[in-house]
């Protein structure tokens, strides 16, 4: 009996132990992304049980289909439109913004209570996102690359770069 017991004791402390630690950092990252004056994406419901395989798409730097590439497609879009910034710029503002979810989705803040919730990367309400869209993009603001590059355009406008910015926009 104690060896069947053991492995079951040793499986239902990992779980409550990955339980505890997603917890702490579901509550890190909701304060993180949550400052009181700021328009934060909430932290994703699933941001725990992000793995090795879905972190290509979110926040890898590996593949077309990563961050790093997104990031690297704008910037080339953005230096072709004599837009500034600079990867870490983006970087920066993308993972305080969205923790480098492209579904991001914002549904507490100022904007959402007046039905334009912000998305994406860089968390970009539509009229924003409408306003400073960038010709060579696809007219999504839930599309990465369009996304990162409208937002840009706009701190561009508004900071002088996405360099400039250091908290929520």
């Amino acid at each position: 009996m104690t060896a069947i017991t053991a492995p079951r004791r040793l499986a239902r402390l990992r779980s409550l132990a990955l339980t505890g630690i997603a917890t702490t950092g579901a509550a890190a990252a909701a304060l993180t992304l949550m400052p009181a004056s700021a328009h934060a994406a909430e932290a994703p419901k699933s941001a725990h049980s992000v793995t090795a395989a879905s972190q290509d798409s979110h926040t890898g730097t590996g593949g077309a289909n990563s961050l790093d590439a997104w990031i690297k497609k704008s910037l080339a879009i953005m230096k072709a439109k004599g837009i500034p910034g600079s990867y870490e710029g983006l970087h920066r503002n993308i993972m305080r913004e969205s923790g480098g979810n492209p579904t991001a989705q914002n549904n507490w803040d100022v904007n959402a209570q007046k039905g334009i919730p912000s998305k994406g990367l860089l968390q970009v309400i539509d009229p924003t996102f409408n306003a400073y869209h960038v010709a060579g993009t696809a007219h999504s603001v839930t599309d990465p690359v369009a996304n990162i590059t409208a937002a840009a355009n706009y701190a561009a406008h508004r900071y002088g770069s996405i360099d400039n910015v250091n908290s929520a926009y």
